[in-house]
Formats: C-alpha cells, structure tokens, sequence
C-alpha cells in the first residue's frame, strides 16, 4: 500500500456487487482500513438528493465507481429504458457530488460494450465512438460511454482527477447466476451444473456457439483497480489521447469453446446443443491491453483455474 493513500476514505459504489464486493476484498487485504459503502436500503444512488448529502455528510476522499445495472442478451433486451435511464442516473450523480465535495481521484468502471459492434479486433481504447453499436445492449453502452465522457470532461473543464477504465467480460465469486439475467459464463455454469444434477441428456445455449469472447477473473480486476488507484492519474490516460484504459487478459475463445471448459470442470459428459434462432450479440470482443501492461500490470488467473474457483463459489453459495 501507498503511504499516500493509507489514511484516505474510499468510497466503493457498489460494494454488494461481484465487482464492488471483489474490489472491497482487495483493499482490506492491502490494508486499507477506511473504507465506506452504504447499502441500498442506506443510499438510492439513483436519487439525486441522497447522494448529496451522503457526499457532503462522508467527504470521501478517493472514489471507485462499480455501481450498475447490468444483465445479459435477454436483460439488456428487456429492460432497455431501465439500463440506460437507472446508469445514467447513477454516475451523474456520483460524478457530479465527487467534483462538488472535492474528491482527490474518481475511477469509473464501464464496459466492452461501449465499443463499436463490428470495430476492428483486438480493441483499441481509440476505438471508441467509431461506429455503431451493438442493438442489444445499446442502452447500456450508451450510458456507460456517458460516464466515460463525464469523467473526461471533469477533468477537461474543472482538472478533476477522475478517469474510466474498461473491464472485459468478468466472472467470479458474488456472480449473477440467474439465468434470466446472468452473462455467458454464470449462465453456463448454472445450466451445465443443473443438467449434471438431473442427468439430462444435453444443454441448450443461445446462438451459434461460435461468437468469442475474453473473460478475466474479478479478483484479477480488482487488484488492477488498486494498482491503477495507487499509481495512474487522470493526466496519465488524457495525455496519451484516449478517455480511459483497457483492463482484460489480451485473450479470447468460442463459447462452444467456454462451455467445453466449463462442462469438464463441472464434470458434465451430455451433449451441448446451439439454438441458432437467439441472437449471438457482437461477434467479437478482445481487449487491446497493451496500454495497462505497459503500465506494470498484467492478469494472473487462467480461465481454467477461474473456472473451477467461480464453480466451487456457486456450489457453495447458490441454491
């Protein structure tokens, strides 16, 4: 830990969450001690009014954004109105209490979706804004880009010390294994779990199978949440023309791929069948990380060995 950084209050929006809950973890391992977080039922961070005055109330010092409304193909298809209106609410009003309280240093967290559908691969942090999105999670996207534009022009306008990073496709304890709501790896992991249980014949996934898609282990981010805390300031991502930084591993495979890993550390022997009448979403999305390994950080936890410590969290937690 940073001496610097030893006796600030940090503030984690969204501490309950997969991410917020892994990057809490982080922090008190790294010994941290003054950290704070509220509840739901405590702070609506969708309500304006309330994050004012927890903001004038606690003064953080330091601010980790890693509250969201998030979902899979079928929630952000549903829910559209709900993803972009409860986001955008959620990191203006976050954004906007920071810069008005005087926070030292704000990261936000977004999402690969915010990337064109059918951008150029690996992706570039340039590549932001260079085409159209993907339909499906468009909401999303678009909210997340906003609060990837608040955090640059805070600092274009006012100096302040608030930047975004872009994580891949994350996984982990404290997951969503809904499989109304859940990402492709949870979802994967419930259902060949569930069929390994009833001794079904084969799993039904969406799609072709063959989209491929980058995964990182969250406790992965979250130590690369600390470092950047400790180490990069905004001034380090907007000198280099770019509005935030890539976090991911550089890799990528099919989801007939994925769900072959997954059904081995499960230990599910049926078949996998393809509905090829769902949609597939973006065909790819793999992180161009050269900028956060040059940087001095680089992802430590293989998709097999993640795979089998998320499935391990879920047997002992889901039911």
């Amino acid at each position: 830990m940073s001496d610097k950084f030893k006796n600030k209050k940090i503030y984690i929006a969204g501490h309950s969450g997969m991410v917020g809950s892994a990057i809490t973890r982080k922090l008190l391992n790294a010994g941290y001690t003054n950290l704070l977080y509220r509840n739901l039922s405590e702070l609506n961070l969708i309500r304006q009014a309330e994050v004012e005055t927890f903001f004038k109330e606690q003064k953080p010092d330091l601010v980790i954004v890693a509250a969201a409304k998030v979902g899979g193909i079928l929630a952000n298809s549903t829910y559209r109105a709900e993803f972009i209106y409860d986001n955008l609410m959620i990191e203006s009003n976050i954004i906007h209490q920071s810069y008005l309280s005087g926070v030292d240093k704000l990261i936000f967290l977004g999402s690969s979706c915010i990337y064109p559908k059918l951008a150029p691969q690996p992706l570039r942090e340039e590549y932001l804004l260079s085409d159209y999105l993907e339909f499906t999670n468009e909401p999303y996207a678009i909210a997340k880009i906003a609060g990837i534009k608040l955090c640059e022009n805070y600092y274009r306008q006012y100096g302040s010390n608030f930047y975004s990073v872009m994580p891949t496709n994350l996984y982990g304890p404290f997951d969503n294994f809904n499989l109304e709501t859940s990402h492709v790896l949870p979802a994967l992991i419930s259902k060949i779990h569930q069929a390994k249980l009833k001794n079904l014949p084969a799993v039904t996934v969406w799609g072709s199978g063959n989209p491929m898609r980058e995964f990182l282990y969250v406790e992965d981010l979250a130590e690369a949440i600390v470092f950047l805390m400790e180490n990069i300031d905004a001034e380090n991502i907007y000198e280099q023309g770019i509005s935030h930084i890539n976090i991911g591993t550089g890799e990528d495979l099919t989801i007939k791929e994925l769900a072959g890993i997954v059904a081995e550390v499960i230990g599910y022997s049926g078949g996998i069948v393809y509905d090829i009448s769902k949609p597939d979403g973006t065909p790819r999305k793999l992180m161009d990380v050269s900028r956060i390994n040059e940087l001095g950080w680089k992802y430590k936890t293989t998709l097999h060995d993640g795979i089998e410590k998320a499935y391990s969290w879920f047997k002992s937690n889901v039911k």
